[in-house]
């Protein structure tokens, strides 16, 4: 009789072991499906067009100088599409998913672009080269353009035949301030005199027009302007490499949310050919200059 009731107890007690253990993988099957079903919850895309950090919801905002010259821009006006860095502009709106009639462009004079400080615009794009001084207080996309530096002399300049650094030494030159032809001038050329440092690129060309200076510096595809409409009667001595490199970047404010978005942008325009496409439409004279040395 006592066996039969140890029996009966042992047989009670493994019952409810069972029970227990039954409820253990239950509670861990619920928890195991609640975790699994968090973990592939999708996350929003921030550069979903819905969910992009602009300025103004359903607009993109568009800073560059004023005057816009070609073969940046046509006409003095970044909205017709007209002009590398305008066609650049809408193509990049448009991987973003914008529409022309969706992009506003508001003028930020050069220096004031890259300036510490929030932006009013979403971002810039002005042939700002990608230095480390400007990226420590605002922020670049990855680069849509490198331009080589140029000298511009006056047909009749003693220097106009010049074919290497040397044969430019006596000369001035003049250059814009803040700029990386600037940097150019110094660190390549480095000219017996120090330059003649301009507030702006219409200064530049004046200067050069009044013979305050022998020879400008700028970037090559404005070379082709200056001479072609601006100063007819200057010729380009020649190009030659900026230091590091002269790659522009559209600008942002410092760690902006965008900036990831423009950098997958424009890596969709290079690998589609449509930014190789713009590039040769509007930047292809740009290959006709000799190199100084």
């Amino acid at each position: 009789m006592l066996r039969s009731h140890r029996l009966i107890a042992l047989a009670l007690v493994v019952a409810a072991l069972a029970v227990l253990v039954a409820c253990g993988d239950d509670d861990d099957d619920d928890g195991g499906g609640g975790s699994t079903e968090a973990a592939t919850t999708e996350q929003a895309d921030p550069c979903a067009p819905d969910q992009l950090a602009v300025k103004n919801a359903g607009q993109l905002t568009v800073g560059t100088d004023k005057p816009a010259f070609p073969p940046y821009f046509v006409d003095d006006d970044p909205t017709n599409g007209k002009g590398f860095e305008s066609a650049v502009a809408y193509a990049v709106a448009d991987e973003l998913g914008f529409t022309k009639d969706e992009v506003e462009w508001m003028v930020v004079p050069f220096n004031a672009s890259y300036a510490p400080g929030p932006k009013d615009f979403d971002f810039d794009i002005n042939q700002i080269s990608i230095t480390p001084d400007r990226e420590k207080v605002v922020d670049f996309s990855q680069p849509y353009y490198t331009a080589p530096q140029a000298v511009v002399t006056p047909k009749n300049s003693e220097f106009a035949n010049a074919e290497t650094f040397a044969d430019l030494e006596g000369a001035s030159v003049g250059v814009q301030i803040g700029t990386t032809s600037l940097d150019a001038v110094k660190q390549v050329m480095q000219p017996a005199e120090e330059p003649k440092v301009f507030n702006d690129s219409n200064d530049v060309v004046t200067a050069l027009k009044q013979g305050q200076v022998d020879a400008v510096v700028v970037d090559l595809p404005t070379a082709f302007y200056v001479t072609a409409a601006q100063v007819p009667d200057s010729k380009i001595v020649g190009q030659f490499s900026a230091p590091g490199g002269d790659s522009f970047g559209l600008l942002l404010g410092k760690d902006s949310e965008l900036t990831e978005c423009l950098d997958q942008a424009i890596a969709a325009l290079e690998e589609s050919g449509q930014l190789e496409q713009i590039t040769n439409k509007w930047m292809g004279a740009a290959a006709g200059a000799p190199e100084l040395r």
